[in-house]
């Protein structure tokens, strides 16, 4: 091979690049694209920062209530699901604590107040009961409905699972509550 064969064949290279490079040039020109003012799709959390007052009514506006879902919420189902939250809580009567407080009757309970569980300063100081509502808040995404919290759960996302889990725990009581 000769070196006028060598310049043939990058001669070709070189032109095919530039007509590829001035096609792309001739169709931004033709067809220029400008960039919106307002983002399409915002992200949660990143465009603007809210109290923890405004961003636990945000999660509970997200929520549908769980009570519909409670009249067909399965315990056994809910065992099953359980089983994520059974690594950090003991669930049965008596049973000692583990990285996370014991959940025999929990629900109605005052939040932050087991026995013998040392438990963040959001929790203690949240004030209110444990009522299925709570309990839905809050399983699905704990760390977003009580900000402070050092539960490190990524929480349920599913409706269903929550109701499950909720009736579950609701069966492990000495009085369970009424499923309305």
């Amino acid at each position: 091979m000769d070196s006028f064969e060598f310049n043939k064949i990058a001669a070709a290279f070189l032109t095919t690049a530039l007509v590829f490079i001035g096609i792309k040039e001739l169709g931004d020109a033709i067809y220029h694209v400008e960039k919106p003012k307002k983002s399409a799709y915002i992200v949660e959390g990143v465009a603007e920062t809210n109290s923890a007052a405004k961003v636990e009514k945000k999660v509970e506006e997200q929520l549908a209530s769980i009570t519909p879902l409670l009249a067909s919420a399965s315990i056994d189902s809910g065992a099953k699901v359980f089983k994520k939250c059974a690594a950090c809580h003991n669930i049965d009567k008596g049973g000692a604590n583990k990285v996370g407080p014991g959940l025999w009757g929990i629900v109605n309970q005052k939040v932050g107040a087991v026995e013998g569980f040392k438990y963040s300063a959001a929790l203690s100081g949240y004030g209110k009961n444990w009522t299925f509502e709570e309990l839905n808040g809050f399983l699905h995404k704990p760390m977003k409905y009580i900000k402070g919290t050092k539960m490190g759960f990524a929480g349920l996302k599913k409706d269903q699972d929550r109701a499950d889990v909720i009736a579950y725990m609701n069966s492990k009581s000495d009085a369970p509550a009424p499923l309305k």
